[in-house]
């Protein structure tokens, strides 16, 4: 007989890493927003899976964000890259350091601010 569900009707019984890893940056996202709404104005933030790079990409390793800038009557997007954030982080805590990180250097690059400003719980690691 095999046994029955482990979880209640309804509820999943484990998030997906890609579940989890939006949630993890939604939060970082409404911590920096709450500090800098006025500064920040329009800015859209999103998770692709992976950056696209053309074939004759130089550099020795893969984006972990991008920011394109607004204009006009386009909102600034700031895109983080789920998969090659996720192979640099070995444990849950490597990976909410990371998601940090790369979100308080683009919101910094933005802003024209030091990341310590941005957010006292940057640490840019010993890289």
């Amino acid at each position: 007989m095999l046994p029955g569900p482990l979880s209640p009707v309804g509820v999943p019984a484990s998030r997906s890493r890609r579940s989890r890893f939006d949630n993890l940056v939604l939060s970082v996202v409404q911590d920096l927003e709450d500090r800098w709404h006025r500064e920040l104005g329009l800015v859209e933030f999103a998770v692709e899976e992976t950056p696209w790079v053309p074939d004759d990409w130089a550099s020795g390793t893969v984006p972990l964000a991008a920011m394109v800038r607004g204009t006009g009557t386009t909102p600034t997007r700031l895109v983080l890259f789920r998969r090659p954030i996720e192979l640099r982080s070995e444990t849950r805590g490597d990976l909410s350091a990371m998601v940090l990180t790369v979100l308080v250097e683009q919101v910094s690059e933005l802003l024209g601010k030091p990341p310590e400003e941005i957010d006292p719980r940057y640490d840019p690691g010993e890289d």
